[in-house]
């Protein structure tokens, strides 16, 4: 059976990297074209029929994050994940906002940037709608808001995207170290930071409306129940 070979564009402003990026992922068994800035990357976006973007964030003409804007304004759902040089909670939240499936900071290990590619490739592509719901359970990313049953439930910024990782990803099972390595992007923290921030979650979005959203899989990690609880 002939092997049915995964298409990437890179949208790179970088030449170097760009074409690193482009020779790696050949010799991974991906076809890649390159865009080196915002304009033409949205173009080939719009286009070509990919099963992932890479996309830089600081581009010419359209940063990434209007290219990423546009593509989920016109319910383009390509997976894309973005790679910038920035490091901020609030640039990883950008980003999100806007629709991107995942992120990785510069520099970064190739070998994760490859399993995280061959990830979302997995998943395909998904809706990525502006309110992300689970029964009565509703978080806006834009607005930074979160109500259960139309009561407001004020979160701190981590346990804010914990909850829309959780929330992304309904009835699926994620481990610790997923959590870290998106919520906090890096894999060195204790795990158990995990554990503390759930329980802190549970006890603002399920005691007190007697609910059961956030479960443990023991040895496994935890599944946000997709009705809400």
């Amino acid at each position: 059976m002939e092997r049915v070979m995964m298409r990437v564009l890179v949208v790179e402003d970088e030449r170097r990297m760009a074409a690193a990026l482009r020779r790696g992922l050949q010799a991974e068994g991906f076809a890649v074209d390159l865009a080196h800035d915002g304009e033409d990357g949205l173009h080939l976006a719009r286009e070509g029929d990919y099963d992932v973007v890479v996309l830089d964030i600081m581009l010419p003409g359209l940063s990434g994050y209007k290219v990423c804007e546009r593509l989920r304004a016109e319910e383009n759902w390509v997976p894309i994940l973005m790679l910038s040089a920035k490091d901020g909670e609030y640039d990883l939240a950008d980003g999100l906002d806007l629709g991107a499936d995942d992120y990785l900071t510069k520099p970064f290990s190739y070998v994760v940037l490859v399993a995280r590619l061959r990830a979302l490739m997995r998943r395909g592509a998904r809706r990525r709608p502006a309110v992300l719901r689970a029964g009565d359970l509703a978080l806006d990313p834009a607005a930074r808001t979160v109500t259960r049953g139309g009561v407001p439930i004020e979160l701190t910024p981590r346990e804010f995207g914990l909850l829309e990782f959780l929330l992304r990803r309904p009835g699926e099972v994620v481990s610790k170290t997923e959590i870290l390595e998106h919520v906090w992007d890096t894999y060195d923290t204790d795990p158990n930071v995990v554990e503390v921030y759930v329980g802190y979650l549970r006890r603002k979005i399920d005691v007190p409306f007697g609910r059961n959203t956030v479960r443990t899989v023991r040895g496994a990690g935890y599944r946000l129940a997709g009705d809400g609880g």
